[in-house]
């Protein structure tokens, strides 16, 4: 008796990660995070702000304008996001794969875009983090353990002598 060997195992089809993500669901996370007390104007700070229409290219980016300075922004004014052609989608794709790690190299491939544009998206990612980042000032007692400072050449008196310099102190 012959035993039937199984066929080629078939691969399921491949998903499209980015089908799986809604753009308007990406703004309406944008905004929460950004404005969790309700939408305030970047040029003033002013929480009086006029709903200005919406993007012509992604309909779910809302403009808006300051109503003291009546500077027009949206959504993504002054964020990594602002001024990139990729959608939105793709930069929360991105940033959820930055989170686990992936090489550029692997977000490209895995989000289907230029492997260049991967890192570009990366590198502004990481210059909005250090942006954001505030200024250490140190107070009161500070303690510092296993310091390794090097001061010379010890037991080498002579190793940072200049030409010239007797003394061999290297100044």
């Amino acid at each position: 008796m012959a035993t039937e060997r199984p066929g080629p195992s078939r691969r399921p089809p491949m998903v499209n990660i980015q089908a799986l993500i809604d753009d308007a669901r990406c703004f309406q996370a944008v905004r929460a995070m950004r404005w969790p007390d309700g939408v305030r104007c970047p040029g003033c700070a002013s929480a009086e702000v006029t709903k200005d229409g919406h993007d012509d290219t992604q309909p779910e980016r809302q403009r808006s304008q300051g109503r003291g300075c009546r500077k027009r922004f949206d959504d993504l004014t002054d964020t990594v996001f602002a001024g990139h052609h990729q959608p939105l989608r793709v930069w929360v794709l991105c940033l959820y794969f930055l989170g686990l790690n992936l090489s550029d190299e692997q977000i490209a491939q895995e989000l289907g875009i230029d492997p260049d544009d991967a890192q570009v998206m990366a590198s502004q990612r990481r210059e909005g983090i250090v942006r954001r980042t505030p200024a250490v000032a140190l107070s009161g007692e500070v303690e510092c353990d296993e310091v390794y400072v090097v001061a010379g050449h010890k037991g080498r008196p002579g190793a940072g002598a200049k030409k010239g310099d007797p003394a061999g102190d290297g100044g």
